[in-house]
């Protein structure tokens, strides 16, 4: 569970279901290491210049936003800058028949989060406009008339779930509120010797990539749609709320939340109507977690995403639907899960997304199935759920108005466009892969299948060979494991692997036991063996036996894949992977990369972020049971590690933070093993997905560089 946290932002995935990413040395173990693993000079190394060409050139599409008439597509457009080291985005529009080509509508370098208006005359969106460095701003421009863009919204600390009321009067969004500390005499210029002092008595009082959360609680503000007057906080105090989902007769709006003392401990989280005047009130009942709400169209029903046990992960998460009470204050009511049929998780590793209505009775939502993400369509009186999208692809957005369905999706060799539900099948509206593709030319893949040796199933697998493959040669292979470790690889663009494939190596990727995309059961199997729920074999246990058993048959079933020459790389959960085959598997493995990894899971437990939530995946806590942790830790098998080890890890990681590639470290050079270690300043857990680019292309380049060296014949 090394993957995100409800209670504290709206990010990716949300909620519990998420977690489980000076100039330096050349020596390394009396050998040299190429001197493209230093920062990169002005005439790029042969490997940075493939990162820079692979990661350089993505330009794609996200967050489509359809017109109430269902006749526009609103999108962002977001593209890498590698000279300037950032990343640059702005809204475009398409009509949704494809009848004009797509265009862009504003003119910044960070616009994104487009919503239209309940008339469709004008669409919001939020920007970084302010003169004051830092600032969020939230803008409303007209859309087919004379006018120009008002800013409606200062925010000094973000903007996100951006939502117009019904009546297009108001303006919903989540904020940041940042605690009076933080303006105190210098504290603004970053001098925090001004700071008072921060009083601790909660879990989980930072978030990776945030910071400190607890004394900047995310809170649900309104504004006035025409710009007239200030956001006004609707849930001031210092609980944190996800999503800003109006009511029906712009009255309030419904947000997910954990607002009692006690959910750091039980980590419930909750659905509550926020009225513009009067009380907040809940209408679930801290059982579960709850969140992502939609409310019907007619107003009787929110629909949801969740499971009813908070205190068990991972479960797959499903589709519930519950009846708003009558009157101005709703109560708690029963809830139903309408998804059932379908035992797949709708809480994506691409990023979970709150069900949409078609309806009063049919939802739209996006669910996991076997490397896959597809669109689903879901009805309120359970019956099966129907597929809206195939092949082989991974939606990552979607949208749905006016009777069109518009979502972006890529392939392993498509980075994202924006697609609309036709009746003869997806109709493309934007073509950034075809673009992508003529100046990168990435490369596609196989996909294949793997008993388990037990006997309980079988592993999807994908095999991608190397950039200018010869069939009568035999080439170095490198196995991924995957993060998480609930989630999943599968049919979207990874620039990891088109990185490793253009540099001359066989990449291996699988989805073994403990990851999603599968039933419940295929999830949960790697839970403790002393979970009161579900017990199961542990990390390290049976997810271990599908990582070995897809790499013993890719290398009797693929003859151009030396045995001799075999790498491993692993991120987060997939590091922990990485440091236990290399502690318990070395003689397999003529080198591996652990990074940003969870070496000891007892030091995670009290380190992270998240710590004290991984006893709903372990069973028992660290203080009951400090052994089993002690058990499930890699570093226990350090002694054992006999190939050399790569550790990349970020400095501001929080999720596992950088004492748990120091542990690592410290035990293999006073071991006398051969081990290197890069930190990355200024990135957090991050680093692959969204660091700047700069250090994206350098952190590839020490990783090809590294596995160029050990790998060769």
């Amino acid at each position: 569970m090394l993957y995100g946290l409800s209670y504290v932002a709206p990010c990716t995935p949300s909620t519990i279901g998420w977690w489980l990413t000076p100039r330096p040395s050349r020596k390394r173990s009396g050998k040299e290491l190429p001197s493209s693993a230093m920062p990169a000079p002005a005439e790029l190394s042969h490997h940075a210049a493939i990162a820079e060409r692979i990661i350089g050139n993505i330009v794609q599409a996200s967050g489509p936003a359809v017109s109430p008439d269902g006749r526009q597509v609103a999108f962002v457009v977001t593209r890498v800058d590698m000279p300037k080291n950032k990343y640059f985005s702005q809204v475009w529009l398409a009509a949704a028949d494809g009848s004009t080509p797509p265009r862009p509508i504003t003119g910044g370098e960070h616009d994104g989060s487009p919503v239209w208006s309940p008339d469709g005359a004008s669409l919001a969106f939020t920007s970084r406009r302010s003169l004051k460095k830092g600032d969020t701003t939230l803008h409303v421009l007209p859309i087919g008339t004379v006018g120009e863009t008002r800013t409606v919204a200062t925010m000094d600390d973000g903007i996100g779930d951006v939502a117009f009321s019904p009546d297009g009067a108001w303006i919903g969004f989540t904020s940041r509120t940042r605690h009076e500390r933080y303006s105190a005499t210098g504290a603004e210029d970053g001098d925090e010797s001004w700071q008072a002092p921060r009083k601790i008595d909660r879990f989980f009082t930072r978030l990776n990539g945030e910071g400190w959360v607890y004394d900047r609680p995310t809170h649900v503000y309104v504004v006035a749609a025409d710009g007239t007057g200030m956001p006004r906080n609707l849930t001031p105090g210092e609980f944190q709320h996800s999503e800003a989902a109006w009511l029906a007769d712009s009255s309030g709006i419904v947000t997910s939340a954990q607002r009692h003392d006690t959910w750091d401990l039980d980590f419930a989280t909750d659905l509550y109507v926020v009225p513009l005047h009067g009380e907040i009130a809940a209408l679930t009942t801290r059982t579960g977690n709850y969140f992502d709400p939609a409310v019907s169209p007619d107003g009787t029903n929110v629909a949801f995403l969740g499971f009813d046990d908070a205190s068990t992960y991972p479960q797959n998460a499903r589709v519930g639907v519950l009846p708003l009470a009558a009157g101005d204050q709703p109560g708690p009511t029963a809830h139903r899960w309408v998804s059932t049929l379908l035992d797949r998780t709708f809480e994506t590793t691409a990023g979970a997304q709150a069900p949409q209505w078609l309806d009063n009775a049919t939802l739209v939502g996006s669910a996991e199935d076997r490397g896959q993400t597809h669109l689903w369509r879901v009805h309120t009186d359970g019956s099966a759920p129907q597929a809206i999208t195939s092949g082989a692809i991974t939606v990552k957005s979607f949208d749905t108005a006016g009777g069109t369905i518009a979502y972006c999706a890529g392939a392993v060799d498509e980075p994202a466009d924006v697609f609309v539900v036709g009746a003869d099948g997806p109709r493309r509206l934007t073509t950034f892969a075809a673009t992508y593709g003529h100046k990168v030319q990435p490369l596609g893949w196989e996909r294949f299948a793997v008993p388990c040796t037990d006997g309980s199933g079988e592993i999807d697998a994908w095999i991608m060979r190397p950039a200018g493959f010869d069939p009568a040669k035999q080439y170095p292979v490198v196995l991924n494991v995957h993060g998480g470790p609930h989630t999943q690889y599968g049919e979207t663009y990874f620039d990891e692997a088109q990185c490793q494939a253009a540099a001359g190596f066989v990449v291996l990727m699988s989805n073994p036991r403990g990851g999603s995309g599968r039933e419940q059961a295929w999830g949960q199997a790697i839970m403790g063996p002393q979970h009161p729920v579900a017990p199961g074999s542990g990390w390290g246990g049976v997810d271990v036996d599908d990582v070995m058993a897809v790499l013993d048959t890719t290398l009797a079933r693929y003859p151009f894949c030396d045995p001799d020459r075999v790498g491993m790389q692993g991120g987060s959960y997939g590091g922990y992977m990485a440091t236990m085959l290399a502690g318990r598997f070395s003689n397999r493995f003529r080198a591996i990369c652990s990074e940003r990894a969870v070496n000891n899971v007892l030091t995670e437990e009290v380190n992270s972020d998240i710590a004290t939530i991984f006893r709903v995946e372990h069973g028992p806590t660290h203080i009951d049971h400090p052994e089993e942790y002690e058990r499930l830790s890699p570093i226990q098998y350090v002694r054992d590690i006999a190939c050399p080890v790569l550790i990349v890890h970020s400095e501001d990681d929080l999720r596992c933070p950088i004492n748990q590639a120091e542990e690592l470290f410290v035990a293999l050079r006073l071991l006398g093993k051969d081990v290197t270690f890069y930190r990355f300043p200024g990135e957090t857990h991050e680093l692959s997905r969204s660091g700047s680019p700069v250090h994206r292309r350098m952190r590839a380049e020490i990783i090809l560089d590294f596995f160029a060296l050990h790998l060769r014949p």
